[in-house]
């Protein structure tokens, strides 16, 4: 079996990159999904508030993938359900299994990544106690309450403030639980500032900062937990312990790009993000094979994953065309005091487009501090921003004019900075 690209993954970010890479105009395009439909993770999220910048409008999350999955059927892209990718060569052979057709391969001129992230797991968090029933990563709960009609427990703790730890707070309460309390490990939430608000104030639901599960008790179902405060070192303080009667423990502990796939074609990962290294073009090291979206890096809104998938859609169709450019110098972006990284990592002047959207997270929260960007040593964008915080994503936009104009570039620094520092 053949096709020019191969795109692995049906969530938000495939759909995307399928959609551009047909619109751009090539026609042999493959979506394969291991689920048993379309849509991915936003299946589950009932939840509005997507689609604010794409379709400029609120949407749920099933009503947001379903616009992408019209628009996949009518313009008669296929893709295969049930199905699992096994394997992905460096020549681009993905070996695939499903249990109408078995194991076979599919020769690809290019390779998508848009594998979406995991849920980082209790093993992951290394929580003393036994290992009863009544825990759950938040994603699975949400998937059972939303999906499949059950409710996981009805006196709950969540531990970590991530955004779907701090939606299914809110989800568990409307459905009659009693959430006693949200245990957050940092100093600061994970989680964006409106779902703080809309998902924990709104229901007096308190949040704890600086918090993390000593122990659970109970053998065979959850029936406490015990919450201490952490020292700067994010080691328990003696004497802080309290304890909560519950019978149900939720984890939103952090996004785990899923990467296994990408580390066996030979794909470089970005040790930050866990994502791969991309440049300009969304493309990896290894040549024709392009990622987008919670794969690369861990995002806080769909729309940004959707166009991000677009510009690795366009850029696919461009390479499996011979329509995008050969490589020449890579500028490499950096991320300095407090910017933990960049997406993407490097620039090619010359391939880039008119204006490079450059994406990254903050190690911590920074109130009235100066984004700035350099070129070498010349400052050249310095910006005050009033908050910065781990849990939303910041950007910055190169415009290639500028980069043009430069002499000498060899590199692109993004950094913050006090008042008045240079």
């Amino acid at each position: 079996m053949k096709t020019e690209i191969a795109i692995i993954g049906g969530g938000p970010a495939g759909l995307a990159a399928a959609v551009a890479a047909r619109e751009a105009g090539v026609q042999d395009i493959l979506i394969i999904e291991r689920d048993n439909e379309l849509g991915g993770i936003l299946n589950q999220c009932i939840h509005n508030g997507f689609g604010l910048h794409t379709f400029k409008e609120e949407l749920t999350g099933p009503e947001y993938a379903g616009r992408y999955i019209e628009k996949v059927k009518e313009m008669e892209i296929p893709y295969l359900l049930h199905t699992i990718v096994v394997d992905v060569s460096r020549d681009k052979v993905v070996t695939v299994m499903n249990k109408e057709q078995g194991l076979f391969q599919i020769e690809a001129k290019a390779v998508i990544l848009a594998m979406g992230c995991r849920e980082r797991s209790r093993g992951a968090l290394n929580i003393p106690g036994y290992r009863p029933a009544g825990i759950y990563s938040a994603g699975t709960a949400q998937r059972y309450v939303n999906m499949e009609g059950r409710m996981p427990g009805k006196k709950v703790v969540i531990l970590g403030s991530g955004d779907i730890g701090l939606i299914m707070a809110r989800r568990m309460t409307l459905e009659g639980a009693k959430v006693q309390v949200v245990a957050e490990l940092m100093p600061y939430s994970g989680g964006l500032k409106r779902n703080i608000v809309q998902c924990l104030d709104d229901y007096g639901i308190p949040l704890k900062l600086s918090h993390t599960v000593v122990d659970i008790k109970g053998k065979k179902r959850v029936e406490g937990v015990t919450l201490a405060q952490v020292d700067e070192n994010r080691k328990p303080i003696p004497g802080t312990e309290e304890y909560y009667d519950c019978d149900t423990l939720l984890l939103s502990c952090g996004l785990i790009p899923e990467n296994e796939l990408s580390s066996q074609i030979g794909v470089e990962l970005n040790p930050v993000t866990s994502g791969p290294v991309v440049n300009e073009s969304l493309e990896t090291n290894v040549d024709g094979v392009f990622a987008c979206g919670n794969v690369l890096h861990v995002h806080d809104l769909v729309d940004y994953v959707s166009g991000e998938a677009k510009t690795a859609g366009e850029n696919a169709a461009a390479y499996v065309q011979g329509n995008l450019p050969e490589a020449g110098k890579e500028i490499p972006l950096k991320g300095e005091n407090g910017v933990r990284y960049t997406v993407p990592c490097s620039v090619d002047v010359d391939r880039m487009t008119d204006k490079q959207v450059v994406r990254f997270r903050v190690g911590n929260v920074y109130r009235d501090k100066y984004l700035c960007v350099y070129y070498n040593d010349k400052c050249i964008s310095r910006v005050k921003k009033k908050v910065m915080a781990p849990g939303e994503m910041e950007q910055v936009i190169l415009l290639k004019s500028k980069l043009e104009e430069f002499e000498g570039l060899e590199s692109i620094t993004i950094r913050i900075e006090e008042e008045g520092q240079r």
